[in-house]
């Protein structure tokens, strides 16, 4: 009988059998062969948390630093949205009636976006006011969703 090493069964064996030469070996030789990557969703979010680090040391509270998290990643997606209508007006490949519907669409996109932005906006202001903020307090807001 055939063992396909390439499917579950094979990977199955492979396993073992690393763990068997894991066994053998001291603790230091194991650490020091360990390799540890992220996935880009991995990386997406660890980048995700070290940008929002000044949001989450704040004394704020927890539903402003949300907002104010939402209104740094509708921004990040604004310049996005606008960084491809940019390339589409340039991209002198396209023909005309192309290039017309893909910015309509871009477009379309991007006041949506903006959209949402004003309605974060006014919730934070309404947030703010609800939860009695200290004048720091309101400054540290403000000043961190204009950054």
């Amino acid at each position: 009988m055939r063992i396909d090493s390439g499917g579950p069964l094979g990977n199955l064996v492979q396993a073992v059998q690393r763990q068997n030469t894991a066994a053998e070996r001291s603790p230091e030789e194991v650490r020091e062969g360990l390799r540890v990557s992220l996935s880009e969703l991995g990386k997406s979010m660890a980048e995700k948390a070290e940008r929002n680090r000044d949001i989450d040391d704040s004394d704020l509270p927890k539903a402003i630093k949300d907002l104010l998290k939402m209104i740094r990643e509708l921004r990040a997606q604004i310049a996005e949205k606008q960084a491809q209508i940019d390339a589409v007006m340039r991209d002198q490949s396209l023909d005309p009636e192309a290039r017309r519907l893909q910015l309509e669409s871009l477009q379309t996109e991007l006041a949506s976006l903006n959209g949402a932005l004003a309605s974060a906006n006014a919730n934070l202001v309404k947030l703010m006011r609800e939860n009695g903020l200290s004048p720091e307090q309101m400054q540290t807001a403000a000043s961190l969703a204009m950054s």
